[in-house]
């Protein structure tokens, strides 16, 4: 089972076998800097895996970056069920069809903000983790979207030109660019401090918690509307209460996780690269000293007319580049390529059918009729329709995976 998993240090581990193989049987050929690194860094990875065992700080740490899934899963898809919302609200007023339904333009507006937002954060936050530190820059995803989710909620009409619609675009894009920290940066702890017995669980099991995010979204628009259905009926704008708190809301899950994201330590991979990291600019620094010494005295003799020796500048101390050594073969990167592509291909349809759930239910009629029926009617028979997919499809989903994936790889 071993054999079949995509880990770094297994695959180290391997080509580390070779270079074994291959130098111990010929002293007379000296090993490369290139092998030493990847046998090093075999050793230490090794090292770490046999330390990484389950116990209540790895949990709770793991619940943590759980729970963070679901925040980001609530804040993404709660945009489905107030869009809908906000056509009883804005478009009451309308003939025909196009009463009580949110435009197509600004429908897909509010909706892609987040994706766009996380599309920047994942590659901004994501550097600034491997730059900065991994539980630094993660609490600062969280920071940034609880503020805009609070801000999110409080959206409405500035100046002219300028509508409820696009103040909400504004914040739920930076909204996204907070998720988007927590997407790489998520799945990156959670394998730093898993060990490679089960590693694949972990991932999944931290992933599985988007499900639950998926499903918390109906349910806290189906418990808001049943609570202020008396009001609605009264009054159909009553509803621009009910989808303000169902935004807000969506802070709960990121503040009660927030004094252990922000007091959360690095891993021990992490620290291990940091001093490494450390070491060599020391040495790099130790080097351009000498180099501006032998460059003062090459001046000193120059002025007084001895023989000068051209100066070699120190050779720049090669680093383990880990990521480039284990993708420069094509066995490894065919894996990353495989998943990664996969993984996009998944993602269309996933936040294609996410996004748009309330709408395929109002389509097929299991909500009934937008424009005849009630709005509290209408939106509380929309959010049934949610649960059951979700009870039904990505909840069962996501467990049948964690554990299933150790065992069929």
């Amino acid at each position: 089972m071993e054999s079949r998993r995509s880990d770094s240090s297994s695959g180290i581990a391997e080509h580390g076998a070779k270079v074994q193989t291959r130098f111990g049987s010929t002293p007379d050929l000296p090993m490369d800097e290139r092998d030493r690194d990847l046998l090093q860094r075999q050793r230490e990875l090794e090292n770490l895996d046999a330390d990484s065992k389950v116990h209540w700080e790895m949990i709770k740490k793991l619940t943590v970056c759980g729970v963070a899934f679901l925040n980001d899963a609530y804040d993404m898809f709660a945009i489905n069920i107030v869009s809908m919302i906000l056509g009883f609200v804005y478009f009451s007023d309308a003939t025909g069809t196009a009463r009580n339904t949110v435009p197509k333009k600004w429908d897909t507006l509010i909706k892609i903000a987040a994706q766009i937002g996380c599309l920047i954060g994942q590659v901004v936050l994501g550097r600034l983790g491997d730059k900065i530190s991994r539980t630094t820059v993660y609490a600062a995803s969280l920071m940034i979207a609880l503020i805009t989710t609070v801000a999110s909620a409080f959206s409405n009409d500035m100046v002219k030109g300028f509508n409820v619609f696009i103040v909400l675009f504004i914040w739920r894009v930076l909204l996204g660019f907070g998720i988007g920290g927590d997407y790489p940066l998520t799945a990156t702890i959670v394998s730093e401090y898993s060990n490679t017995r089960n590693r694949g669980k972990m991932i999944a099991a931290v992933f599985s918690f988007q499900g639950f995010g998926n499903l918390l979204a109906p349910v806290v628009g189906l418990i808001l509307t049943a609570c202020f259905r008396g009001a609605i009926d009264d009054d159909v704008l009553n509803l621009d209460y009910v989808w303000r708190l169902i935004i807000g809301l969506g802070c709960i899950p990121g503040v009660a996780t927030l004094y252990w994201r922000l007091t959360m330590e690095d891993s021990k991979r992490f620290q291990l690269e940091v001093a490494k990291a450390a070491t060599a600019d020391a040495d790099d620094e130790m080097q351009r000293e000498k180099l501006l010494a032998k460059g003062a005295f090459h001046d000193e003799e120059t002025a007084a007319g001895g023989v000068v020796q051209p100066i070699v500048p120190a050779q720049p101390q090669r680093r383990a580049k880990t990521f480039v050594q284990y993708f420069s073969e094509w066995r490894h990167l065919k894996v990353l390529l495989g998943t990664s592509l996969s993984w996009f291909a998944l993602d269309v349809a996933f936040y294609g059918i996410n996004l748009n759930t309330s709408v395929v239910i109002g389509a097929i009629g299991f909500a009934g009729d937008i424009v005849n029926d009630s709005p509290a009617k209408y939106i509380m028979r929309n959010c049934l329709g949610s649960i059951i997919i979700n009870m039904l499809g990505s909840v069962p989903g996501y467990w049948i995976a964690v554990f299933t994936i150790e065992k069929l790889g």
